[in-house]
């Protein structure tokens, strides 16, 4: 249980209703009392391993305190999961989803526990990051996002998830309101930034699912080889829509070696070495692989770019408000200042 730390103050939970609760809708749960770690990686939903005897499962419950309306929805993500698990194996089979607020302060859910490792800002201990290594760790962040990508969403039962009529300008007018919703300072670059957004919106091409977090770090690997994917996390922002804006919500993520040092410090990955592709060979290799027009992909990455503010300042606003306690979000204002100059910075350039 290397990856989990003691659950944090203030975010546990009464062990006896859920381990009655786990026996109560999992079969063949052995004897025992049941113990609880908790993930620490994650800066939104709060994640747990519960453990009883040599069972093991996951717990997700939505942050504490008050939260955006239909955000963190326990019950839609783990009914998605519940059909998608069928068509795309990589996402975890959920056993059970419990609505019911007095057993832990909250809907939650309970899934399979994989196994495997995640690669954040850095490489697991014993890990030799050649340059081959990280090409095909790029390759592998690729391929299973045009894997994704392809599954039969319609075929699968998943059409309620998502609107793909009129999904871009959905999109847009929705995370310009949350940022308004969760704004704590004034940034100026912001309004001229959201007027570009908000004009010349691309014609998307055919829906597929998206994920809407895909990233290295929600990636399950293989210890032993970290070209091989395990499991995709984190589902809770998934829908049916443009498969463009999944590229760029990823590549807003991706950090490059030529990035400005305020830039590669909002969201630190190894991607930023030598032997990762850059942006722009992302954007080639899944073009090839997906056969898409990507052609459009700058108005893609502006819009990639704000959102991940609006994300950003949505955590700080919660950490603000006294709603959580987690000190890694105390300087998320200065990361939304840098993501946000980045994007205005880049709506005045031609491409990528």
């Amino acid at each position: 249980m290397a990856d989990t730390i003691q659950v944090r103050e203030g975010e546990d939970f009464d062990l006896e209703a859920v381990e009655r609760h786990i026996r109560e809708n999992i079969e063949g749960v052995p004897e025992g009392d049941l113990e609880v770690r908790q993930f620490p990686s994650g800066a939104s939903n709060l994640t747990y391993l519960v453990k009883i005897g040599d069972w093991e499962g996951v717990l997700r419950r939505p942050p504490l305190g008050p939260v955006p309306p239909k955000a963190h929805d326990m019950g839609r993500e783990s009914k998605l999961l519940m059909k998608l698990h069928e068509a795309f194996p990589l996402a975890p089979k959920p056993y059970f989803f419990c609505e019911d607020e007095s057993i832990i302060g909250a809907p939650f859910y309970v899934m399979e526990r994989r196994e495997g490792v995640t690669v954040d800002a850095s490489f697991p201990e014993g890990v030799e990051p050649t340059e081959e290594l990280r090409r095909g760790m790029s390759r592998m962040v690729v391929d299973t996002l045009v894997e994704l990508h392809a599954v039969d969403w319609q075929g699968a039962g998943l059409g309620e998830f998502g609107r793909p009529e009129g999904f871009l300008e959905r999109q847009v007018k929705g995370w310009i309101g949350r940022y308004d919703k969760a704004k704590t300072e004034e940034i100026e670059e912001v309004g001229p930034l959201t007027e570009w957004i908000s004009r010349d919106i691309p014609e998307s091409p055919p829906a597929t699912i998206v994920h809407n977090d895909y990233k290295l770090n929600n990636l399950l690997l293989n210890p032993d080889d970290l070209t091989e994917v395990r499991a995709v996390l984190d589902w809770e922002m998934t829908t049916i829509g443009d498969p463009l804006f999944d590229v760029a919500v990823s590549l807003s993520y991706w950090v490059e070696a030529g990035d400005s040092q305020e830039l590669r410090e909002v969201l630190p990955t190894v991607a930023e070495t030598p032997g990762f592709m850059t942006r722009k060979e992302f954007v080639d290799y899944y073009a090839e692989r997906s056969g898409r027009d990507v052609s459009q992909m700058h108005w893609y990455m502006v819009f990639g770019y704000f959102k991940l503010g609006v994300i950003l300042q949505q955590i700080y606003a919660r950490w603000h408000n006294g709603q959580t306690k987690d000190d890694r979000f105390a300087n998320f204002n200065e990361r939304v200042r840098n993501v946000m100059l980045h994007a205005y910075e880049l709506s005045k350039k031609d491409d990528l």
